[in-house]
């Protein structure tokens, strides 16, 4: 009769009930590394439009709600990753990766319309969390609350960097031919970047002072938060600002011909040219013709001219004890070490006498 009860009791342990409370922590567990895993996917999917922007001091990628909402009902393959919860709708996906801390909604930080705007940016660059950290999809930001994994060419790049340190402390023992290649590189790239920024600088004034409108080419390319994406972005982004006074592009139109017109009268002739020119080619030569051979050779010019500079000192010492030249008028005269004795002894002659009397 124990024997059944026991059993009972042991079967009465097993009951479904405590087999239900051991079973969600594993399947948390599995979901929690299946929504990191679309996570990843989905921000790594060019599909889906992102910025980057800085929050609280921290540069971050984000997106809107809407965006996230579109790409995933038009890339359905992708919640295949879910497994059991692929059935879900976008908006609990995303507030599933809220709870995770995949996610952390953010506001714009400044909320009121500049001068000269319409409407606010579609894309800010300051971000600040937002309290309600529930998913939006009207007017709502998101960023990414989790470190991207860097591929494989970042981490053998990073090794990379050392490397470059530190064949750019040795530029001075190249060869002549790799200094020359340095040289026309960096120039030509910097003249390059120079020559863009003016054109688009030029591109700019122009259409603002005789349309009214702001056109920037390569509108990105001084942005610090911009992508590499963005950053060659030749095409520019719709002008949102008002159009600006005639009054307004009249005064900076006058300013321009003024500012060209003192630069112009200011500018140095042919001759300053020539010697600026001079300088900077002289200072340039030095560099790339610097080697460790002639570092060493002009060590041992020196070395030797100082010897020869002791010798011709000892020399000349040794020949002011005999010979005492003089100054005079007409010409440095040589008296002989004798004549120098006998005057000397004539003196003291006349001291001692003088002290007598």
């Amino acid at each position: 009769m124990k024997k059944p009860g026991g059993a009972e009791k042991k079967k009465v342990r097993r009951s479904p009930g405590v087999a239900s409370n051991t079973t969600p922590p594993r399947k948390q567990g599995a979901n929690k590394d299946v929504f990191q895993l679309f996570a990843e996917k989905v921000r790594d999917h060019k599909g889906l439009v992102s910025r980057w922007a800085v929050l609280q001091e921290t540069r971050v990628e984000y997106f809107r709600g809407k965006d996230f909402v579109a790409f995933v009902r038009n890339h359905s393959e992708l919640k295949d990753i879910l497994e059991p919860d692929k059935g879900l709708e976008p908006e609990d996906i995303a507030n599933t990766l809220l709870n995770k801390n995949l996610l952390v909604r953010c506001d714009r930080v400044v909320k009121t319309v500049r001068p000269g705007k319409k409407k606010l940016s579609s894309w800010p660059a300051h971000l600040e969390i937002n309290h309600d950290q529930v998913f939006s999809e009207n007017g709502a930001f998101f960023a990414w609350a989790f470190v991207k994994r860097r591929p494989l060419w970042q981490t053998l790049l990073s090794f990379c960097w050392p490397v470059l340190t530190l064949a750019i402390c040795l530029f001075p023992v190249y060869p002549h031919w790799a200094k020359l290649l340095i040289l026309y590189i960096c120039a030509g790239l910097l003249l390059l970047i120079l020559c863009v920024l003016f054109i688009r600088a030029l591109i700019f004034g122009t259409i603002w002072v005789i349309f009214g409108k702001r056109v920037w080419f390569f509108p990105n390319i001084l942005a610090e938060e911009a992508t590499l994406q963005d950053l060659f972005q030749f095409w520019p982004q719709k002008d949102e600002g008002e159009r600006p006074k005639w009054t307004a592009r009249l005064f900076y139109a006058i300013v321009a011909v003024v500012v060209i017109l003192v630069l112009r009268h200011h500018a140095p002739d042919e001759a300053a040219r020539a010697r600026y020119q001079k300088r900077v080619s002289n200072i340039i030569d030095d560099v790339l013709e610097w080697s460790p051979r002639q570092a060493l050779s002009g060590m041992m010019e020196t070395v030797v001219n100082v010897t020869d500079s002791n010798d011709n000192a000892t020399d000349d010492s040794k020949s002011g004890r005999e010979k005492v030249a003089f100054p005079d008028d007409l010409g440095e005269e040589t008296i002989p070490k004798e004549e120098i004795e006998d005057v000397t002894g004539n003196v003291e002659d006349s001291d001692h006498q003088q002290r007598d009397l």
